[in-house]
């Protein structure tokens, strides 16, 4: 005997089928893992889900919408925006005359997914008393602390269904990054890059590497498509020789921002120093997330590292000291980070301390603002306003959530969302696309593995202090309405258990899931 839920599944597969061979084999995986998973989802999950996992939000989205790395799947959505036919489909041969030599194209995305989260939908929005009557028992789990407040908003409308304490201000811990990413993308764009660079000082044949603020420039091999030091010094090697140099004076500039670089935590294996010189994010590991040993001076060591780079190349360097570069300058070289979208992405997914503070430096500078902790936090405070978001009482203290001093709502975090989903505001896209798949992906990848009708459909930023438990994302309710949602809580009992508190957060995000709230 076949489940209804299996049969929805079935009649939905070839969607989601359709969905993953037009964006790549990198949602593809992804499908193939929701499938046995997710058996328990109703068809109008299922098609969001395709929307979701597939990341095709908006054919203007196209270029904003993307991977969980620095290639892939962005690459295979241009391809499927630029082949936009009434057909549809992307790899597959045309006919010839009157001849077809393929399998019939896949239809383009717009008409197998409507919109992400039903935009188009005739199916009303949950209505807040029933919410309410879901969410009001789940919320008052007292292992979740004394304070919590909590916001689902429409995505389709805007309109606030559900609010608990709303626009109360608390410590948001690490869904701070939606905040972040919102204001770097409208200040930068999705397409901005960070540029690493080296220059040669006329008068003195001093080589200076120059810091632009990217926190993913990686000494690795295989560099997997980040800003690459090694190919750095391979060009700078190159420059030098046809100026028959082989012996240079080496120095290094991190003049790019000011202010303190001890992040106000301390030192702390969550985050390295905040300057614009490093390679992979000053780890002393070969780990690309999490906590991890840093670097005591990044900048010096990733001066030390080009200098070997340069060596390898037939360039002699000396030991390379603190400097900067004069407006008499020459070029020589230059490596440029992802676009900014990759940069958001990667930052929510891994919940990147790093990228955060980068990403607040480059909003700073894009703003005529200080390079510093002050002036991040008043230059994304500035870009949030510009968005007409509730910023009522919000402090931004840093870019990361680490800083205790932070303060957002819960009507804040869930307008970024809504905002990000805004037909109006492409650029914003990332930040929906980069957020953690519960099950699946970043913060999110071990959690949810008792609830089949969350896997896949909630996608989440996780936030998370001694005492402060935050979730933040999306979720695709029963009958394929996009929510966005936001619960922030904190007091939490002394010994705190974050373990039962983010089961808590999870469980109410599942309820959202299973909603048929009309």
């Amino acid at each position: 005997m076949v489940v209804p839920e299996l049969r929805a599944w079935r009649a939905a597969r070839p969607h989601v089928v359709r969905v993953a061979r037009m964006v790549g084999p990198h949602v593809t995986r992804v499908t193939r893992a929701v499938r046995p998973r997710a058996v328990r989802l109703t068809t109008p999950q299922l098609t969001a889900v395709a929307a979701t996992v597939g990341l095709v939000l908006a054919a203007g989205a196209a270029t904003a919408a993307g991977p969980w790395d620095s290639t892939g799947q962005r690459t295979a959505e241009r391809d499927w925006a630029a082949s936009r036919t009434p057909e549809g489909g992307t790899h597959h041969a045309r006919a010839s005359a009157g001849r077809r030599t393929s399998p019939r194209p896949a239809p383009s995305a717009a008409s197998v997914l409507p919109g992400l989260g039903g935009r188009a939908s005739t199916v009303p929005a949950p209505a807040g008393k029933a919410l309410a009557n879901i969410l009001d028992p789940l919320l008052a789990d007292p292992v979740l602390g004394s304070v919590r407040t909590a916001v689902v908003v429409d995505v389709a409308t805007g309109e606030r269904l559900y609010g608990k304490g709303a626009e109360q201000v608390q410590t948001p811990a690490s869904t701070t990054k939606i905040a972040t990413g919102v204001a770097a993308l409208a200040a930068l764009g999705p397409d901005h890059r960070i540029r690493t660079r080296t220059v040669l000082e006329p008068d003195t044949e001093e080589v200076v590497l120059v810091g632009g603020g990217d926190p993913t420039l990686t000494a690795r091999k295989p560099a997997d498509g980040w800003a690459d030091l090694g190919t750095l010094a391979e060009k700078t090697a190159t420059a030098l020789k046809a100026r028959h140099m082989d012996h240079v004076t080496l120095s290094y500039d991190t003049s790019l921002y000011s202010g303190p670089a001890l992040h106000p935590i301390g030192v702390n294996d969550n985050i390295a120093k905040v300057t614009p010189l490093m390679t992979d994010e000053g780890r002393l590991d070969r780990s690309t997330s999490g906590p991890a040993g840093r670097s005591a001076d990044p900048a010096a060591d990733a001066a030390r590292k080009f200098a070997d780079l340069l060596h390898d190349h037939g360039v002699t360097a000396t030991a390379p000291g603190p400097s900067k570069a004069t407006n008499r300058s020459q070029a020589l070289a230059s490596v440029s980070s992802p676009p900014l979208s990759t940069l958001v992405e990667r930052m929510l997914t891994n919940s990147d301390n790093d990228i955060a503070e980068a990403l607040a430096r480059q909003v700073a500078l894009a703003s005529g603002e200080e390079a510093s902790f002050d002036g991040d936090t008043k230059a994304m405070h500035a870009q949030l306003r510009k968005l007409g978001l509730p910023l009522d009482g919000a402090r931004l203290a840093d870019g990361s959530g680490l800083n205790r001093a932070d303060r957002l709502s819960a009507d804040l975090l869930a307008a970024l969302l809504a905002k990000a989903g805004d037909p109006a505001h492409p650029e914003l896209r990332p930040v929906l696309t980069g957020l953690p798949v519960a099950g699946f992906t970043g913060t999110l990848s071990g959690r949810y593995a008792d609830a089949p009708t969350a896997t896949g459909v909630v996608r989440a930023k996780t936030g998370s202090l001694t005492g402060v438990n935050t979730l933040a994302g999306t979720v695709v309710d029963k009958d394929g309405r996009l929510l966005a949602f936001a619960f922030l809580t904190s007091d939490a009992a002394d010994p705190p258990n974050p373990e039962e508190a983010r089961a808590a957060l999870d469980h109410a995000a599942t309820a959202l899931a299973a909603c048929g709230c009309r």
